[in-house]
């Protein structure tokens, strides 16, 4: 059964491809699939997807070959919301590709670059990663002869633009007036929401022992690690601590998973009218899953390995710009040349936005090889 004949079994509440609010460029429908499969394949074979790879959760891709990255990280979100889309009957493609898709405007070095970035663009309109992973589909991809991006349907994009001021949704048209009418978006994009959230504590904390930042010992001290560590340890009493910790991850994943599989409301427009997120997880959830949040900022984002990196990560992007913003002939012609029309039409935040541009667009190594063209005289250009 492919996506098409799927359909009929989708809830009342769903997103249906047959009613999909199009999309920014007219097409003809797809002949073998279903609009929304269209745009993850869209997603899949976009540059920016495949940039993920190199871009980082938490530890920069040079420090270990099997720490997490946005790849996979979007990967393992889609992996979490597509079980939830298939328990309550929602459009499995939407919601994937919104997974795909929510961190291809990611910079890179994580939270630091996006961070170093933003303060950068402080005058020219800031810099916030969802905004940007809407512009790479809406505007930067260059694969189509028809149209700029990747003219992705109006459910896609106002899933993959999860937070937004009311000062940018109301430049943004249709997809930012939800912001403005402060509504919500379809369950598909609520639950790759909070699958995203699920996803990113769960993998930090593989990731946190992986670099000895953290043990089993001192996790035990979290209510949500230790119930599944008892449970684990009382069945499995021998296993070593490798198949130990992914025994916790995969059950403490699975229990929060389980909780939010209780949404069901009439219909699409009575999910889109709440103030609220239907998609939530319960009170006692919600603040076990806080808490693994806090033990993970304050044991492993704010441990002093972690910081020494997040810090030269921020000067990277920071004398990246303002090299680059200096000096746009410096940046290889194509760029360049799109700085220049930015300038010519806009000043300089046009200048500005074309150099965040290319900055947001690098992997983690590039950008580190570019900083060493620019600034180190032994490296070659």
């Amino acid at each position: 059964m492919n996506d098409v004949t799927a359909l009929a079994g989708l809830a009342p509440y769903a997103a249906h491809d047959e009613q999909s609010r199009g999309r920014r460029y007219p097409e003809p429908k797809p002949e073998f699939r279903g609009e929304f499969q269209r745009d993850r394949d869209r997603i899949i074979h976009s540059n920016a997807f495949r940039r993920l790879v190199y871009k980082t959760q938490v530890f920069v891709n040079h420090e270990g070959d099997l720490y997490r990255t946005r790849v996979t990280h979007s990967i393992e979100v889609a992996q979490i919301a597509r079980s939830v889309a298939l328990a309550l009957r929602l459009n499995e493609s939407l919601t994937e590709a919104i997974c795909l898709a929510h961190d291809l405007g990611h910079t890179p070095f994580g939270h630091a670059g996006q961070d170093a970035l933003n303060e950068c663009m402080r005058d020219y309109g800031g810099f916030e990663h969802n905004l940007q992973s809407l512009r790479v589909v809406d505007e930067l991809e260059e694969r189509y002869a028809a149209f700029r991006g990747l003219n992705l349907t109006f459910e896609c994009r106002e899933g993959i633009l999860k937070h937004c001021s009311l000062r940018n949704a109301r430049e943004l048209g249709e997809i930012g007036e939800r912001f403005i009418k402060r509504r919500q978006p379809g369950l598909e994009a609520q639950i790759a929401n909070l699958a995203d959230e699920i996803a990113y504590n769960n993998h930090d904390v593989d990731d946190g022992i992986r670099a000895q930042l953290l043990d089993v010992t001192a996790l035990r001290e979290v209510r949500m690690f230790r119930r599944q560590y008892d449970a684990v340890i009382a069945h499995y009493p021998e296993l070593s601590e490798r198949r130990l910790v992914h025994e916790i991850i995969r059950r403490m994943i699975n229990h929060l998973v389980v909780d939010f599989i209780q949404v069901q409301p009439r219909s699409i427009d009575e999910v889109r009218v709440h103030s609220e997120p239907l998609a939530m997880l319960s009170e006692s959830c919600r603040e076990e899953h806080l808490e693994l949040k806090s033990f993970l900022r304050d044991h492993v984002y704010r441990h002093y390995k972690v910081l020494r990196m997040t810090s030269k990560a921020r000067r990277v992007v920071q004398e990246l710009f303002e090299g680059l913003f200096k000096d746009v002939s410096l940046m290889p012609t194509e760029h360049r040349d799109l700085a220049l029309l930015a300038e010519n039409a806009h000043g300089a935040p046009g200048r500005a936005r074309a150099v965040a541009d290319y900055i947001a667009g690098m992997t983690d190594r590039y950008a580190i090889l570019e900083h060493r063209r620019l600034f180190e005289p032994a490296q070659r250009t």
